[in-house]
């Protein structure tokens, strides 16, 4: 099965979040991951939803999307060009010699150090779901206590973008 990421703009009012998730459920559709959060409009929400399914059923449940009342624009991100990331937190167990290793294997993967105390770290990092795994796979050597993840957001890229160096001086 394929995996879609899909966005849906919604009304920011109570109860809508229950609903789209409901319409996945009804048809047997388990969210790989969900995010959401206000746009530039405080009125207005983006979910960001990771599900696996075929290309046809996974239509039904846009148009149903579509149908309901708070629901502004559905789009499959899965079709179209965009940029996507997540965060993850790590703590892990770090003392002495481990703790410059530590840091030395967050700044490889250009994370941050947020948290640190006496025996242990918390390091931030964004990034793809790939990358953020291998980090992840790195840092188990040391002894993960907590981990917590956003999940996927996503946005649609410029129709047209400037590459780096070549914009035009206008």
């Amino acid at each position: 099965m394929k995996k879609h990421t899909i966005s849906i703009l919604v009304e920011n009012h109570f109860g809508v979040l229950a609903r789209v998730s409901g319409l996945f459920s009804a048809r047997g559709y388990n969210i790989d991951s969900l995010c959401v959060g206000t746009t530039e409009d405080p009125a207005v929400s983006r979910m960001t939803v990771v599900v696996r399914g075929d290309d046809r059923v996974l239509e039904q449940i846009i148009k149903q999307l579509n149908k309901l009342a708070d629901t502004i624009e559905v789009k499959d991100l899965t079709r179209e060009d965009h940029v996507e990331r997540e965060l993850v937190m790590v703590k892990v167990g770090v003392s002495g010699r481990k703790r410059g290793e530590a840091v030395e294997l967050a700044d490889i993967f250009r994370a941050k150090v947020i948290d640190m105390g006496s025996d242990a770290m918390t390091i931030e990092a964004t990034g793809s779901e790939g990358k953020l795994a291998a980090f992840i796979d790195m840092l188990r050597p040391f002894g993960i206590r907590e981990l917590v993840r956003t999940g996927k957001i996503a946005i649609g890229r410029s129709p047209k973008r400037i590459e780096k160096g070549n914009e035009d001086d206008e």
